[in-house]
């Protein structure tokens, strides 16, 4: 059964005049809506039903999704096709066909999220090196391998880092007091290392900037560094060890929190870390950690055959 022999040709007609001249929609939109009801109906002549509007339901609907994601079509596709369906449903009722949309309250199967991009520890050992005591001079060298320090070593975010006041670290203790989503401010201890490099970087920075700097990373003139600036930096550093598709700071966010749960950090403890309201925003990097387990097996040479 095709759409020119089902009952609903005149609405199906109507609803390509509404998408095009009320709508407004591009030819390319309407066609892929046109398509994704020719698709629909067969569907439905597959399974000896009727393209009649007033019989169909959510569960037909459902069976149609099933279908297709047992097919392996994408979420997104199936969400575009319900789409498609929900708006001519929306127009029938619009010109008084139907009294109800039996789709209204329907919803798509849920987008698969990528996982997030991490850097390996090698290649972040083969940025940062093992210096156990700092020796650079120049300013902003010695600031934006720190930067790249505390991203890595605390896992805070961007707007975080740009954020912090000297006030806000506590060498002796060892403590950086972050003010995260909604005000909420949480304290991260970080190890000895980073300590001597903050240590370092107070010294290079009272030589080369002055004194009288509330803003913890400044730039050479004295002012609080931007978020673009960082960005632009940890891009030019990260380019140079990993091909990744992203190299912002949110990856060293996501690379401190795989590597914490790679080497057996609770889950609670990085979540409190993060500054994740939820668990569950933290768990993700569980599926990470467990994606690199199937990659490392897949060296195997059963796992080959």
């Amino acid at each position: 059964m095709h759409l020119n022999e089902c009952n609903v040709r005149k609405y199906v007609s109507q609803f390509r005049v509404y998408l095009q001249y009320e709508r407004n929609y591009s030819a390319h939109t309407i066609d892929a809506y046109m398509s994704d009801l020719e698709q629909f109906a067969n569907f439905l002549d597959a399974q000896k039903d009727s393209f009649d509007i007033h019989v169909i339901d959510a569960d037909i609907v459902r069976r149609w999704m099933m279908e297709m994601m047992s097919d392996s079509v994408a979420a997104s596709s199936v969400n575009r096709k319900l789409t498609a369906l929900k708006s001519f449903f929306r127009f029938l009722m619009r010109k008084g066909v139907m009294t109800h949309n039996p789709l209204k309250m329907l919803t798509g199967p849920k987008k698969a999220k990528p996982l997030p991009y991490f850097v390996k520890e090698k290649d972040m050992a083969d940025l940062l090196g093992d210096d156990e005591t700092p020796t650079e001079t120049d300013f902003e060298a010695v600031r934006d391998r720190l930067m790249l320090e505390v991203f890595y070593e605390t896992g805070i975010r961007c707007s975080e880092l740009v954020a912090l006041k000297d006030d806000d670290v506590d060498s002796d203790g060892m403590l950086l007091k972050v003010t995260g989503k909604r005000n909420k401010q949480r304290l991260i201890p970080f190890a000895g290392r980073l300590k001597d490099m903050i240590g370092h970087y107070y010294n290079v920075r009272a030589r080369e900037v002055g004194g009288g700097c509330r803003a913890f990373f400044v730039r050479k003139d004295g002012r609080p560094i931007t978020s673009a600036i960082v960005y632009y930096k940890v891009k030019k550093n990260l380019s140079g060890i990993t091909a990744l598709g992203k190299r912002s700071p949110h990856v060293l966010r996501h690379t401190f929190a795989t590597g914490m749960l790679n080497n057996d950090a609770d889950l609670s403890a990085v979540s409190k870390i993060l500054g994740h309201s939820s668990l569950a925003s933290t768990q993700v990097y569980t599926h990470v950690t467990f994606e690199e387990l199937k990659h490392n097996y897949n060296a195997h040479p059963r796992a080959q055959k």
